[in-house]
């Protein structure tokens, strides 16, 4: 009776030692589909747009692009779920600028022993220095075409794997050799509708129809000018939604 009763009292012991090495041969004949965790997939395609004005310079008349791009790209890409993400300058002649990045993959394949988490972060590292690189060579072209760069992204996103979402790092100075914003009366709605009317006359729309447009720094320059600002936000609103039909989120706005 007594040696029954020290029988019971290990046979819990030993049937955790059991389980202890039984569960992972489980995994392993499973070949660990059960016993590992796979990210949901990224699907979004994402585009970055970044400014190398002067404007946009780390003075105290910029707005510091650099400074932003830090600051809202990791951002940008966790929220959007983004799955890739392709790079677009602003210089003085957007479309035709020989800056130029590759593609990103932020969710690279795959295998179920994958630490996704840890691939994702280190192509989110590697979408981090493409786009200061854009920004390096942005800089050296100098210039402020941004509808050039709107255009420009719109033909380099990929489509059909839901909503594009595009970060737009850039005070939205339109400043290219045949035009400048900064010129402009855009103090109705009128008068801002033949602004728009000229832009899209000489380059037409640029494709980003659909595309969720995130700005970063639009209209930091008219700071201290709050009239202006709502003008300059204004223009820029109906260019973007009315026009190219395009819808402005100021989430990331800075």
């Amino acid at each position: 009776m007594h040696h029954s009763a020290r029988t019971a009292r290990r046979s819990p012991v030993r049937a955790a030692r059991r389980l202890a090495v039984v569960v992972p041969l489980v995994c392993a004949l499973s070949a660990l589909v059960s016993c590992s965790h796979q990210e949901e997939a990224l699907t979004t395609p994402c585009g970055v747009v970044v400014d190398g004005s002067g404007s946009a310079a780390a003075v105290k008349e910029g707005f510091d692009s650099e400074a932003k791009l830090k600051d809202s790209l990791g951002e940008f890409l966790t929220d959007q779920k983004c799955g890739t993400v392709d790079f677009a300058p602003v210089t003085r002649s957007s479309r035709s600028s020989s800056c130029r990045q590759s593609q990103v993959d932020l969710d690279p394949p795959h295998d179920a022993n994958t630490d996704q988490k840890a691939q994702r972060t280190n192509a989110q590292s590697k979408a981090a220095v493409a786009a200061l690189a854009e920004l390096t060579c942005a800089r050296r072209q100098n210039g402020s075409d941004v509808w050039g760069a709107l255009a420009r992204i719109g033909e380099t996103v990929p489509d059909g794997a839901g909503t594009p979402k595009v970060l737009v790092v850039s005070d939205f100075d339109q400043a290219d050799p045949e035009f400048h914003l900064s010129r402009q009366d855009l103090t109705s709605e009128a008068k801002r509708a033949k602004v728009i009317d000229t832009l899209v006359r000489k380059r037409g729309l640029p494709g980003i129809k659909g595309m969720d447009v995130f700005p970063v720094g639009l209209g930091m320059q008219y700071s201290a000018k709050p009239s202006r600002a709502d003008d300059f936000e204004s223009f820029w609103t109906e260019a973007l939604e009315g026009r190219a039909k395009a819808h402005v989120d100021n989430q990331y706005k800075r």
